[in-house]
């Protein structure tokens, strides 16, 4: 009895007491939280993953899009996740939501799942052909045969890696795979007439011809104006330009029709054509079109040097001091301006800046705040690179705006880790054209300077035919009525000629290449 005492005394001693307001404070004990099998867990997620599929199924992609993203993340269906990534990049395609579902397909893909990484591959060219997406695609084709991808893609995907190979300047492997583009496929037209762009960028113009000349019968039957057919007669003309055939070019040129985006290239490229037939009154012909009011804002200084050359061909000194006047005048500022842009900021954000502004006027005909002139920044935009890229940043804003339009769907975790990609891709992209700007800028600035050289030459070559014509005049012997282009003597463009314009800045949409004149003054 009394050990009892003493333990009790001693326990009394070592156990906390609380006082009455302490005791006021104190919660009950919480109750155990009740233990979950984690087999019933899993079953429960994998009835949830039957569900989300039943919707897919039965077209509420959005449903089952947001509880495939949800599913996708929880751990206990790790062995699942190749298979719900892959069905949740179906779903954000049919909701077309095409960047956020190149997300998924790639994840897939770098699972290499034995079944469904294969069907991501697939998916994920589709998707890099609706966005234009180069670096999708090259993600894409680089981890599977090409042979092994189905028939009906096989079209897609050889168009694609041709425009790249095309772009990086593997000209036999481009032509190879737009050659293997098959008749009846929707690439089929842009394929051939890559295919010959391909070949005169080998310096193969008899096989191109042969390229222009298929596509040209198989769009026999369509209207002139068919872009196809018209970009068939514009390809030829440069191919037979480019093999010196200058009748049969300039013939070319002239069948493109005038209600076509590319008949004031063919004008200006038959101007060349032109020249060097020595056919200058027909050249003329053409300036009086290529200056006229209504194409101020096309950039093209070479054509204002092109016309004073013909002018001291035929000897109209004073129409030429006009031209190289109008060159300076035109062409000054612009020189300066692009000087100054590129002085004031390396930031890729500038260029981007400047160029989505120019983009808003040639699209919407409003006036906006440029700093540098309109005519470069049309010129800039009318660039492959940048072309392609304004195209990519457009989809994902369309994208963007798909997923503020909903607000519930922008609201869930799906919604806002698609804007989050968006955001990403889209600033990534700006800044990528940014730089192509910079880039285009730099050799726009070369190229005028260049072409101010050839400007100062010729005028030179215009004080010295002035004076050489006031000499005869002087002496009696006044210059004949003859035209230079009545007799026309091949020799006349001998290398080693008295003049040598090599107008490196010269080049076309396509870039076929530069070309250079030889000649001796027709005057003497």
């Amino acid at each position: 009895m009394r050990k009892l005492l003493l333990l009790l005394i001693a326990t009394s001693f070592t156990l906390p007491i609380a006082s009455s307001a302490q005791r006021k404070t104190l919660k009950p004990a919480r109750k155990a939280a009740p233990v979950y099998n984690s087999n019933t867990r899993e079953a429960t997620l994998r009835n949830q993953l039957s569900n989300a599929l039943r919707m897919a199924q039965s077209g509420q992609y959005e449903s089952a899009a947001n509880n495939l993203f949800s599913l996708a993340r929880r751990p206990e269906l790790a062995a699942d996740r190749p298979q719900i990534k892959y069905i949740l990049g179906t779903m954000l395609i049919e909701l077309k939501l095409y960047q956020t579902a190149a997300f998924q397909f790639v994840d897939v893909i770098r699972s290499k799942h034995p079944k469904y990484s294969k069907l991501a591959i697939e998916k994920l060219s589709i998707v890099a052909d609706t966005l234009g997406d180069d670096t999708i695609l090259n993600y894409a084709v680089s981890r599977v045969d090409l042979n092994d991808f189905p028939s009906n893609l096989k079209d897609m995907i050889h168009f694609r890696l041709g425009e790249i190979k095309l772009r990086n300047r593997d000209f036999s492997g481009a032509a190879d795979l737009f050659g293997r583009v098959s008749y009846g496929s929707s690439y089929y037209f842009q394929a051939l007439y890559n295919k010959g762009l391909a070949e005169l960028e080998a310096n193969q113009p008899s096989l191109a011809i042969g390229t222009f000349n298929k596509m040209l019968d198989a769009r026999r039957k369509a209207p002139v104006t068919d872009t196809n057919r018209v970009a068939a007669q514009m390809g030829l003309a440069r191919a037979l330009y480019q093999k010196q055939d200058w009748e049969q070019a300039i013939e070319s040129y002239a069948q493109v029709p005038r209600d076509t985006l590319m008949w004031h290239d063919a004008v200006f490229e038959s101007s060349w054509a032109m020249l060097r037939a020595a056919r200058f009154r027909s050249a003329l012909s053409n300036f009086q079109t290529l200056h006229s009011a209504y194409y101020e804002d096309f950039y093209m200084p070479e054509s204002l040097l092109l016309r004073a050359i013909v002018y001291l061909y035929i000897c109209k000194y004073d129409e030429m001091e006009k031209v190289l006047s109008l060159f300076e005048k035109t062409y000054g500022p612009v020189r300066t301006k692009i000087g100054d842009f590129l002085k004031s900021t390396n930031e890729a954000g500038a260029f981007y800046s400047e160029i989505e502004k120019a983009h808003f006027m040639k699209t919407t005909d409003k006036n906006a705040n440029l700093r540098l002139p309109y005519i470069v920044l049309r010129n800039v935009l009318d660039q492959g690179d940048v072309k392609r890229s304004m195209h990519y940043i457009e989809k994902l804003t369309q994208e963007r705006a798909r997923v503020e339009s909903n607000s519930a769907f922008r609201a869930s975790p799906l919604g806002q880790y698609s804007l989050k990609i968006l955001a990403n891709r889209s600033r990534n992209a700006k800044f990528a054209v940014g730089d192509m700007v910079k880039a285009h800028l730099q050799n726009m600035r070369v190229e005028l300077r260049d072409l101010y050289e050839q400007a100062g030459f010729i005028r030179y070559e215009m004080i010295t035919g002035r004076k050489e014509s006031i000499k005869k005049k002087m002496a009696g012997k006044d210059i004949g009525t003859e035209q230079i282009d009545e007799k026309v003597d091949r020799q006349f463009y001998i290398q080693n000629g008295y003049e040598y314009y090599p107008f490196q800045g010269e080049y076309w949409l396509d870039e076929v290449g530069n070309y250079h004149y030889l000649g001796k003054q027709s005057c003497e």
